[in-house]
């Protein structure tokens, strides 16, 4: 039943074929045997799981994923389930609500079986930054599964759950779902609500499904999606039945290829991967053109201004006095927020907090962060021209396939290179989906990328289906 996709083990259980108890335990079972080898799981809540798969059971009532064992990253609040964000700081704390994606969750049914690794406060791209654990790629446990949302990818991936929640702020779901052989979504910024989201980059992130096939993760983005009343920045547009048109087909799609995307350095199989993935969709009814996005190459580094600043306003508040860890035998109030600080936050979370500061400091705001923001404005003018000529736009997820653990730890600018595919599309405000493409000769999953308009998932969707239809990804699974 592991094997199920989700929206096949929604109808099972619909249908009474399986029950909710018999398929969490089967999960609970999995990641006892599996995550002592991945470490997706940063905390498992078997009683918790087993007393709401028990009510899910007895429910006459079906939400749409009644009785599904899913996965959240642990940015996402729990009531009652420690939330850590993956750091020191935030060790112990026990949220006393839910975040709205987490309601809208179990409201449908789900079964939240744990909460999953992630860099620390999102904050990094191969999960090696988490203050607890490092979580291992099931398909070659001596790689990274990518990051932020690690965790959940490496969870759907080693068939521990069958779906899962990260959060994207610069490709935190897409770059890991590529590495991981799965379906990752970010969805439009202001399409999922943040609220009870721990907070990184506030105009960048998003929280979006990690899943094993398209149309799983078309039910979990139906599920979470929609206006909050909690998030001032939740968006007031309709939620269109995302799986009504997800066999559509691409016939009459214009797809755009744009040429920076084919970035220096990038492995020649990945590239190879993509222009057979255009193939591919062009044998299938789409016209595919090239187009040029040319202020792509500005976009990491105003990602790492505007990100920084962003995560230093929002992470003051962990000063040992109102959130987080608190310093001992302290005298002075400096010295509280001092050793609070340093004692609490890692390496990269102390880094980006610097940078941020920096920019966002006297004299220097204008000239890094008030610029940085122009040329955010120049690359979301760049989608908007390119959208006029295309539906969507078709890329890599990643430059390479998955690394080394280790390998690029000692060089942070090497690790924010991993992401240069993605933030993009965080900078501009667009969906991007990432999909299951080819294999490496290596053995190592190769992801496509789908860039779409706002708001416009269901297109990116549609386009993603007929790309899965015709490879047999889905069927490669690791072997653990």
């Amino acid at each position: 039943m592991l094997d199920l996709p989700l929206w096949a083990l929604a109808s099972k259980l619909a249908g009474k074929e399986l029950t909710s108890v018999e398929v969490t335990q089967a999960c609970l079972s999995r990641i006892a045997a599996t995550d002592p080898k991945v470490g997706a799981f940063l905390r498992v809540d078997p009683e918790g799981a087993l007393s709401a798969a028990r009510a899910a059971d007895a429910s006459a009532s079906r939400g749409p994923l009644h009785g599904v064992p899913v996965a959240l990253k642990d940015n996402l609040l729990t009531a009652g389930v420690e939330t850590t964000a993956g750091s020191q700081i935030l060790a112990g704390f026990v949220p006393p609500t839910d975040a709205t994606v987490t309601a809208r969750l179990k409201a449908a049914g789900a079964v939240i079986v744990g909460k999953t690794n992630l860099d620390e406060f999102a904050m990094g791209s191969s999960t090696e930054s988490s203050a607890f654990q490092k979580t291992k790629n099931p398909y070659a446990l001596e790689r990274t599964p990518g990051g932020s949302s690690g965790g959940s990818a490496a969870a759907v991936a080693a068939r521990q759950v069958f779906g899962a929640l990260g959060s994207d702020t610069g490709g935190s779901i897409r770059q890991p779902a590529a590495l991981c052989n799965v379906v990752g979504l970010k969805p439009t910024w202001g399409r999922v609500s943040r609220s009870g989201v721990v907070a990184y980059a506030s105009s960048l992130d998003q929280v979006g499904p990690l899943a094993r096939s398209v149309r799983d993760a078309a039910l979990l983005l139906q599920v979470i999606a929609g206006r909050d009343a909690h998030d001032a920045t939740s968006a007031d547009v309709a939620v269109p039945d995302f799986a009504a048109t997800l066999e559509d087909g691409v016939k009459g799609l214009r797809i755009g290829l744009p040429r920076e995307y084919f970035v220096e350095g990038m492995d020649p199989e990945v590239a190879a991967a993509i222009r057979d993935a255009a193939k591919t969709l062009e044998a299938a009814g789409a016209t595919v053109r090239e187009v040029s996005l040319p202020h792509t190459k500005h976009a990491l580094a105003a990602y790492y201004v505007i990100a920084p600043a962003e995560a230093s306003s929002n992470l003051a508040r962990y000063d040992g006095v109102r959130f987080g860890h608190r310093a001992k035998d302290v005298k002075q109030l400096k010295d509280l927020y001092e050793r609070s600080r340093a004692e609490g936050f890692g390496p990269e979370v102390k880094r980006r907090i610097m940078l941020g500061t920096f920019a966002l400091s006297a004299g220097y705001h204008d000239a890094y962060y008030v610029k940085a923001q122009q040329v955010r404005t120049l690359i979301r003018r760049d989608f908007d021209q390119a959208f006029a000529d295309v539906d969507v736009v078709l890329s890599a997820a990643s430059p390479t396939c998955a690394w080394l653990l280790g390998e690029k730890l000692d060089d942070p600018l090497a690790m924010y290179l991993m992401d240069v595919l993605t933030l993009p599309t965080n900078l501009a405000g667009l969906p991007g989906l990432s999909v299951p493409t080819a294999k490496s000769s290596g053995g190592l999953p190769i992801g496509a990328q789908l860039i779409g308009k706002p708001f416009d998932e269901a297109t990116l969707l549609r386009a993603a289906r007929a790309l899965e239809r015709e490879r047999t990804l889905d069927a490669w699974s690791p072997a653990l």
